[in-house]
């Protein structure tokens, strides 16, 4: 890489300044992570917010905007794997949502294409909210991969929730624009959680605010799940992600075992 190149390339690398973002942001940047023991590379976005504002989780509820990634001006990227760290739950003008406030570290883990070295660029669309919501868009590029682990991504790292092998019981049903899931937990797995949040793996597909119910120790969650087409389609129970967010706490439930109920009138 000749000099003028490595300059190039350690300026674009730089967090964003003030005047480059987005209401409600201090800095963004891509950290420049480490290349991990199986060969991936580990970035992460990092973002400082403004006093009082917000972002979003992947999964915010109907009142947020969650961000999304464009990896295509990089190179040799194949696998992408967000790792998402627990969400706090806000009040947004009496809309729940789901996101974090200071600052984010959003860990993101790379697998190359090919064997050699990846180069990392991503155009990030996101939500910010102080008392209204208004969307973002970032174009960062990481630096050079470090010689040893961030402490501070690692830190990130930690705060998954904890995944749970039990899976819960569901019932799918087809209703007018799309499918609504009903996912329930005996007494004593979901805890006292403060808010839920129901998904598929599939991102694409729209889901509601769940409405919870607890009754003798026992767990539900129901939300509607809505297709770009607005019409009933297929749900693998085993895509389904369930997640019940506590004050500093968080666990997960991946899939859950079906009973499939008629369609709502």
């Amino acid at each position: 890489m000749s000099m003028r190149s490595l300059v190039l390339l350690l300026l674009t690398a730089m967090p964003a300044l003030a005047q480059d973002l987005p209401p409600g942001l201090v800095s963004a940047e891509l950290m420049p992570g480490w290349v991990t023991q199986n060969g991936t590379r580990m970035t992460a976005l990092r973002l400082e917010l403004e006093p009082g504002w917000k972002t979003y989780w992947r999964s915010p509820g109907d009142a947020g905007i969650p961000p999304s990634f464009d990896w295509s001006g990089s190179q040799n990227i194949g696998r992408v794997q967000i790792h998402w760290p627990r969400p706090e739950v806000i009040d947004s003008g009496g809309e729940r949502t789901l996101g974090y406030h200071d600052e984010l570290i959003l860990p993101i883990e790379l697998t190359p294409a090919k064997a050699g070295e990846i180069e990392v660029r991503a155009r990030v669309e996101l939500g910010l909210c102080l008392d209204i919501c208004v969307p973002g868009q970032l174009e960062l590029v990481a630096g050079p991969a470090l010689t040893a682990p961030e402490p501070r991504i690692e830190a990130a790292l930690t705060q998954e929730p904890d995944r749970v092998a039990t899976r819960p019981q569901c019932h799918i049903r087809p209703i007018k624009d799309g499918m609504q899931v009903t996912a329930m937990l005996p007494g004593g797995l979901a805890g006292t959680g403060a808010a839920a949040a129901m998904e598929l793996l599939d991102d694409r597909i729209w889901v509601s605010e769940p409405e919870v119910t607890r009754q003798d120790g026992a767990f539900s969650a129901t939300a509607d799940f809505v297709a770009s087409s607005g019409k009933p389609f297929e749900i693998d129970p085993d895509e389904l992600r369930l997640t019940l967010i506590e004050q500093g706490d968080a666990i997960e439930f991946l899939g859950c075992d079906e009973t499939v109920l008629p369609a709502t009138q």
